[in-house]
Parts: C-alpha cells; sequence; structure tokens
C-alpha cells in the first residue's frame, strides 16, 4: 500500500487527555482539528483547544462516542478528511475503521484487515504462531464447553479461560480445579456476550505470577516495521493498568531482544502499519505472546520519553503514507520513565470508581516532569466514561533515579474533591519489592492494602524535603557511614511513621545512586554506621 495523501483537517473521536495529546500533535503538523463531543463534554478542556467542535450528542458512550454514524457523520459534515480514534471506544473496532475508509476518509491506525485478526484472540495467536512467535500452549480455536474441557486434560490445571473476543480483562476466570470449569465458563460467556457481542471463548495454559512487558511497534505503508523497545505495566489490579515504566526493568540483554524480535516478527505477520503494542507474559527468560493492542496507547509518553520520538505525529504521517523516516538501528534509548495513571478511584475501596468535582490541584513549581490531563478545578469527573484524570511522567537518567524523582513529585502534588490512585502510588514507590526486584501482575491485588497506602502517604508528609517546603523544620542529617554503596558520599536519613528510619545514598551530585535501593532500620544508629 502506498497511497500518499495530505490530511488537513482531521477529526478526533475521543476526549480527556487523548484528545487533547492528538490536538497538540496536529497543531505541529499545521492540521486543522475538530473535536466530536457527548453532551457532558461540550465544555471540556479538550473542547476550549480544538480548532471546531461538532456535537454528537447524548452522554453515554453508546450514544456518542461508540456511535458509528453520528461519528463518521461529523467528519464529513465538517469537511475533515481524517478520523483518528485514539484509545478505547473505536480505536480496535475493524467495522469502524472500514467504514471510515469507505466514506472516502483516512483512519488513523491500522487497517480494517488487521485489527480483525489481532481483534479475535484466537486467530491472533494462530497467525503469529506461524511466524515462530511463542504462545502459551492452549486451545486455538473457540470451542464448545466440551472440547474446552478436554483441551484442558492435554494442556493441564491451571487454565485461564478468555473470551475470544475480549480485552481489559473482561471475560476472564481462572481455574485451578476440573470442577469449577462449568460454572467459569458460563461467566466467561456471559461477560463475553455483554462487553464484546461474543460468547465464544477459549483457554490457555494459566502462567503463576508472570510479569507483563509490552513492546511498542511501528509499521508504515511501505512495509518497514520497527519496534521502540519494551515497557513494563505489571503494576494492575482487575488486569488494568496503574503504573507503567520504560524500558522494561530486570531483563536480560539477549531476552529483551528476543522479545523485541518476536514482537516485530508478529507485527509483519499480519502486514501491520501504524502504531501498535505486542504484549507479552514474560517469566525469567520464558515469554509468551498476549495480543496486540492496534491503536495507541495511554502509555506511549514513557516511550516517548526514553526514544525523544513523537508517536502520536508519527501516526498522522503514516496515515498520510510517509515512510517511517529512520531504520531500527536509529532509535537509541535514553534513561528510565515512569508514568502514574491518576484515575478517580478510592484505593481504599477496592479502587472503586469515583464520581465528584476537582475542588483543587496542586503541582511542584518549578518541574521537569510531563503531566497530559483532561480536566481542570471545576471539572465535574462523569460516571460514563474511563476513569482516568491524568498522567504524570517522570523522566530519569537511570531507574533509581526516575523512581526517587517520581517520589518527590508526587509528595507535591495534591487532587482534591475525588478520590484518587495517588495513595496506591505513594504505596508502590516505596514498595522494596518493587524497587528492588519488581513485581509480577497479580501482586498488586495480593499485597497491597488500605493500611500500606496510610503508611505510604504519611511518609510523603514526613519527608523532609515535603515538610522543609512546607515551612516545618526538616528532620534529617547527612552521613558518611561505612558501610556505604560503593560510589556513594551521602545519605539522607528521613524519620518513618512507626518508629523506622529510611536511608536514601547519594551520589556527589546530589542525585540517589542509580544501583543503590533505600534502606530501611528500626535503628538510626544501624542505619547510619560508624562516621567518618
Amino acid at each position: 500500500m502506498h497511497r500518499h495523501i495530505r490530511i488537513k483537517k482531521l477529526l478526533i473521536a475521543n476526549r480527556g487527555e487523548i484528545a487533547r495529546r492528538i490536538i497538540r500533535a496536529c497543531k505541529g503538523l499545521g492540521i486543522e482539528t475538530v473535536l466530536a463531543v457527548s453532551d457532558p463534554d461540550s465544555s471540556s478542556l479538550a473542547a476550549t483547544e480544538a480548532g471546531a467542535v461538532v456535537a454528537l450528542g447524548g452522554a453515554a458512550a453508546r450514544e456518542s462516542y461508540l456511535n458509528h454514524t453520528k461519528i463518521i457523520e461529523a467528519a464529513l459534515s465538517t469537511g475533515c478528511d481524517a478520523i483518528h480514534p485514539g484509545y478505547g471506544f473505536l480505536s480496535e473496532d475493524g467495522d469502524f475503521a472500514e467504514a471510515v475508509r469507505n466514506a472516502g476518509l483516512t483512519f488513523v491506525g491500522p487497517s480494517p484487515e488487521s485489527i480483525r485478526t489481532l481483534g479475535v484472540k484466537t486467530t491472533a495467536r494462530s497467525t503469529v504462531t506461524k511466524a515462530g512467535v511463542p504462545v502459551t500452549p492452549g486451545s486455538f480455536v473457540a470451542g464448545t464447553d466440551e472440547e474446552l474441557c478436554q483441551a484442558v486434560q492435554s494442556i493441564g490445571l491451571p487454565v485461564i479461560i478468555k473470551a475470544a473476543a475480549g480485552g481489559g480483562g473482561r471475560g476472564m476466570r481462572i481455574v485451578r480445579d476440573i470442577a469449577e470449569m462449568g460454572e467459569s465458563l458460563a461467566r466467561a460467556r456471559a461477560e463475553g456476550l455483554k462487553n464484546f457481542g461474543s460468547d465464544a471463548v477459549y483457554v490457555e495454559k494459566y502462567i503463576e505470577e508472570p510479569r507483563h512487558v509490552e513492546v511498542q511497534l511501528f509499521g508504515d505503508t511501505h512495509g518497514k516495521v520497527v519496534h521502540f523497545g519494551t515497557r513494563d505495566c505489571s503494576s494492575q489490579r482487575r488486569h488494568q493498568k496503574l503504573l507503567e515504566e520504560a524500558p522494561a526493568p530486570f531483563l536480560d540483554s539477549e531476552t529483551r531482544e528476543k522479545i523485541h524480535q518476536a514482537a516485530v516478527a508478529a507485527a509483519k505477520s499480519v502486514g501491520y502499519y501504524n502504531a501498535g503494542t505486542a504484549e507479552f507474559l514474560v517469566k525469567g527468560k520464558e515469554f509468551y505472546f498476549l495480543e496486540i493492542n492496534t491503536r495507541i496507547q495511554v502509555e506511549h509518553p514513557i516511550t516517548e520519553a526514553i526514544t525523544g520520538v513523537d508517536l502520536v505525529e508519527l501516526q498522522l504521517r503514516v496515515a498520510m503514507g510517509e515512510p517511517i523516516p529512520f531504520e531500527q538501528k536509529d532509535i537509541q534509548f535514553t534513561g528510565h520513565a515512569i508514568e502514574l495513571r491518576i484515575n478517580a478511584e478510592d484505593p481504599f475501596e477496592n479502587f472503586r470508581p469515583a464520581t465528584g468535582t476537582i475542588t483543587a490541584w496542586e503541582r511542584p513549581e518549578p518541574s521537569d516532569a510531563r503531566e497530559d490531563f483532561g480536566y481542570r478545578v471545576g471539572d465535574s469527573i462523569p460516571p460514563w466514561y474511563d476513569s482516568l484524570i491524568s498522567k504524570v511522567i517522570i523522566h530519569g537518567a537511570s531507574r533509581a533515579d526516575a523512581l526517587y524523582k517520581t517520589f518527590q513529585y508526587l509528595k507535591h502534588y495534591r487532587v482534591e474533591g475525588v478520590p484518587t490512585t495517588i495513595p496506591f502510588h505513594a504505596w508502590i514507590l516505596s514498595n522494596s519489592r518493587f524497587q528492588e526486584d519488581g513485581i509480577d501482575i497479580g501482586y498488586v491485588e495480593r499485597e497491597f492494602s488500605g493500611e500500606g497506602a496510610e503508611a505510604a502517604l504519611a511518609l510523603l508528609v514526613t519527608d523532609p524535603e515535603f515538610r522543609a517546603g512546607n515551612g516545618a523544620e526538616p528532620y534529617t542529617e547527612t552521613a558518611t557511614p561505612a558501610d556505604l554503596a560503593q560510589g556513594a558520599t551521602s545519605l539522607s536519613i528521613v524519620h518513618e511513621p512507626g518508629g523506622t528510619f529510611l536511608a536514601i545514598p547519594h551520589d556527589s551530585a546530589g542525585a540517589p545512586l542509580t544501583r543503590s535501593t533505600w534502606r530501611r532500620s528500626t535503628s538510626r544508629a544501624a542505619i547510619c554506621g560508624s562516621r567518618q
């Protein structure tokens, strides 16, 4: 495919921070923008920034952002020549992508054929397996209950039942006892039918305590496919991501490169172009293909941070028929980046989605952090859409540096008026397992507690730099103990709740030491050691 066009005016069929992100990329390319909005979003922050706004009507997604006819009519009536679906909503709907194309418009995304092939997980597994991509043992077709029960006998327990047309953790059930298969199949089928319009399910071997590692892919219409490295998205609740980082830590170079190559092979197997993300389960040196998300991801900014490439701009250029302007060897990776999803959810109530009005929003000033957000103080969080308020993106010279900077940023960051995931982020950032070894996809659901989050929030408040910034005397001291990690010249000692102490080693420039971890003790003397 070598179609060259010029996008002059783009309809954005999405909302919130991703709509603002697309507007920003369009301004850089001189593309006019029209934002399609539901009734609740008619005066949103994104609506004030778009070149024009067109009303879809309705509040619920099915009345607005999921309505094929309304969106295509909105594009045609406003003189647009292309549609960008963002993520979620219609971004992975092959029928919508085809309808856009049939209307004479450009769809900013992959082909309808690729979306359909990769959207049905059984078809995707079969296709990528032929390209040599490793997948978990399982059924390659959706079967009857009897057929799937027979498949379990050869696969072995535990297994996971998945909706063939599913995603986002819906339509999934883990089975550890064959006696549970009947009820689990019924529930998975019901969820699949409700959420995806299909009750087709299949089974896979369930991998215990894996990590979730993904690869940012990009293809063009000239046959080139490149990758932009890995991300780790293992910090999840109910299979929904909370924190992401790039590149994925704790991978040896050989395994990392094998994952890169498997992702590229999977994309090439379906003639993929535009942005996509290949997701894998990783256990040690073993990894297994999950799926390819046929859209830009929520977490794309951390890849932009370590590569310096504007991925949304690249989406638009590829949609216009331009070739990817560099080779794989030209893509360089610098430092480490972390993204915090600030969701309107209550971590103390099992991450229950929340609504309400944002009454205050405080950020560190000045700051070199990036924040992509779709709301302002005074805006209300509606009940009809995703709970994401904002994404905080921090880049550091190393993972330790990025973790430290993120924690420092969070100390001065507040959103008031609605419960948010900030307490969770305080907890995970100060979690020694997360800092030192990484976590698996089930760790948060096993280990997170309200008590732990309360303690982490208290640490934010009692940290010396934060207290000093609020007019209080800092409770800290600088020591040079004999057992400091190699390369450290100083150690910040912070008094934590419960009578314990936190030690953070620093280099001569005052930055946290790259390969050191924060150390805790119940005794200041023990943590400081002898003085020089």
